[in-house]
């Protein structure tokens, strides 16, 4: 009866280590990069929080942020910065590829030397192999929007900027980044796809939200115009909305002009789905502003991306999600679980930037 006993429970214990082994296993197989069946990509959107430079560019109303400007921008704290977002811009993605993240597209560049520095840390430092690509526009302060790339996981065909016509209800002139369109080839065994993203950074809400809607919503339109060209001669074009809208996905530029839908059964042939609404939804945000959450940074796909058979060895869509790691984070006081900032109030923090990153995986069949 005992040796009975004693021969079951070995039994139990043995097949019982094989599953919590064969579990641990499947989980770790998740949580990497690409199974034995499907391959994961990642493209990411992170607002940098002025990223300038320390030297003047002619032109250019970068003086506050001068060795003698008012946020007092020396050498020491442009080289902090780099590092900071190095780090961060490095680890984009690993939670399910440990090569990170394959196109960021950023906002919030003074110039393209910016981006090669970034680049150049987090290349040498956590061994990325990432390019810069960056067209300068008319935007009042000086800053543009940019789109890094792995070279071995993208490869850009063609790069073009839309400048947004654009006015306040005051008459004057909408000076803002430019939306910039990268089509290219997301790679994967040999058998590239092509991907058109477009990176913006949509006016902001100076004024109010109400009184500077208009400029949004004319932004939204622009991008809805560069969309509409890329299905004219591809009707079943995938293709990424992402960036710093300064709207929510359930506002009026987003919800009523691209009509991005919150849900994925809403979404028609040609239309969009708004990845990031599910977030804000749920009460997580990319920003705290007056002791509340907004979602700003958006990533909206278009319907072939969405549907996308996921057994066709096609990429599809498969998740999305909002970059809030506890080191991007404040980790005390009221502000606690905001975005760690570069500056607050005019003081240095020496942090990462004032939007947390959002991110979408797609998944392909091997």
């Amino acid at each position: 009866m005992h040796g009975f006993l004693k021969t079951s429970i070995t039994h139990i214990m043995k097949h019982t280590m094989i599953w919590v082994a064969a579990l641990l296993l499947t989980v770790s197989t998740f949580a990497n990069a690409e199974t034995e069946q499907q391959y994961v990509r990642c493209i990411a959107f992170y607002n940098l929080e002025n990223l300038f430079d320390t030297i003047h560019d002619e032109g250019k109303n970068d003086y506050e942020y001068l060795p003698d400007g008012g946020m007092k921008w020396t050498s020491y704290k442009y080289e902090h910065k780099i590092k900071k977002m190095g780090y961060a811009v490095a680890q984009l993605g690993t939670d399910y590829d440990p090569r990170g993240a394959a196109c960021i597209g950023v906002a919030e560049v003074e110039n393209i030397g910016c981006l090669e520095d970034l680049c150049k840390e987090t290349n040498s430092v956590y061994g990325r192999r990432l390019k810069p690509i960056l067209l300068e526009g008319p935007d009042r302060r000086g800053v543009d929007v940019g789109f890094l790339y792995d070279t071995l996981l993208f490869k850009p065909s063609n790069v073009k900027g839309y400048e947004l016509k654009a006015h306040y209800s005051d008459g004057g002139v909408i000076k803002t980044r430019l939306q910039l369109l990268v089509s290219g080839y997301l790679m994967g065994d040999g058998k590239p796809e092509k991907i058109h993203m477009i990176t913006n950074h949509w006016p902001s809400r100076y004024g109010g939200e109400l009184s500077s809607r208009p400029g949004r919503d004319t932004a939204a339109m622009l991008t809805m115009h560069i969309c509409d060209s890329i299905y004219l001669k591809e009707p079943k074009a995938k293709i990424i909305i992402m960036g710093d809208l300064n709207d929510d996905p359930d506002n009026h530029s987003c919800k009523d002009v691209i009509q991005a839908k919150k849900k994925p059964k809403q979404v028609e042939p040609q239309g969009w789905y708004n990845t990031m609404w599910i977030h804000l939804s749920n009460g997580t945000g990319t920003l705290f502003y007056n002791g509340g959450w907004n979602l700003f940074d958006q990533i909206i796909i278009s319907e072939p991306l969405l549907n996308e058979d996921k057994n066709s060895g096609r990429w599809a869509y498969w998740k999305s999600q909002v970059f809030n790691k506890p080191f991007l984070t404040v980790q005390e006081g009221k502000d606690k679980g905001a975005p760690l900032r570069t500056h607050k109030g005019g003081v240095w923090q020496n942090g990462y930037g004032d939007h947390f990153p959002t991110m979408i995986y797609l998944i392909r069949k091997k």
